[in-house]
């Protein structure tokens, strides 16, 4: 006759070798999510000023609609582009590559960062490109001299965007990529979780050392953040 005593499996609780394992990945996660941040932050800026600057400056066929149609992409959700975008990572052979998640990042990315930098552009008076143009310097020498110092912010701002979109995405990069070791950091973090078993003090030391390098960057650039934003969105 069965005794009354309990037939529930006992709690399997995270062992040291789980948490040994996770902490010496982390920082491979880490690293990886630096990387393609940074580098989506350097190309985002490279791309970014000189389509804004030629969409503030100059004038040419379908300026407008041009303009808009970057913009067209914010109208629909990331997710919505998903399966055509793994398509095309995987035909041109850049899926399980940092290269994949880079590109992809640009692409939800570079319309924002254009829209900002062209309304701070715009309230930069041509003037002093002119002045600097008369005292003989060419057209390139004026915009690196006088009109890059004077969007520093904007440029500033458009740098902090394009790393935190970078630095906290999840979806592309967990569907992107397959290697344990090209992971990035949101989704490295799964590994504190086990099918029975959460490494709960692991998961929130690891997800505190995540938002550390956001916190520092908007602690040591807001001034210049806030500037672009209130400069670039008010027409003089």
């Amino acid at each position: 006759m069965p005794d009354g005593s309990s037939s529930a499996a006992p709690v399997t609780r995270p062992g040291p070798s789980l948490c040994n394992s996770v902490g010496a990945d982390f920082l491979h996660f880490f690293w990886n999510s630096l990387v393609v941040s940074t580098l989506t932050t350097i190309l985002s800026v490279i791309v970014a000023v000189p389509a804004a600057y030629a969409f503030s400056r100059f004038t040419f066929p379908g300026r407008n609609f041009l303009f808009f149609a970057v913009l067209l992409r914010n109208m629909f959700p990331a997710v919505i582009f998903l399966v055509p975008l793994f398509i095309l990572m995987r035909a041109i052979g850049l899926v399980n590559t940092h290269g994949s998640l880079i590109l992809t990042y640009l692409t939800f990315g570079l319309p924002l960062a254009i829209w900002l930098l062209k309304g701070f552009y715009d309230n930069i008076p041509p003037q002093l490109e002119q002045a600097a143009r008369i005292d003989g310097a060419t057209r390139f020498q004026a915009f690196f001299h006088v009109v890059m110092p004077l969007s520093s912010p904007g440029i500033i701002a458009t740098a902090i965007y394009s790393f935190v979109l970078a630095w906290n995405e999840y979806v592309y990069a967990l569907t992107f990529i397959n290697d344990k070791s090209k992971l990035t950091l949101p989704v490295g973090l799964e590994r504190f979780f086990t099918e029975y078993a959460t490494n709960w003090p692991g998961l929130m030391a690891a997800s505190f050392i995540m938002s550390v390098p956001v916190v520092v960057l908007f602690l040591v650039l807001q001034k210049y953040f806030v500037r672009a934003l209130t400069e670039g969105a008010v027409k003089s």
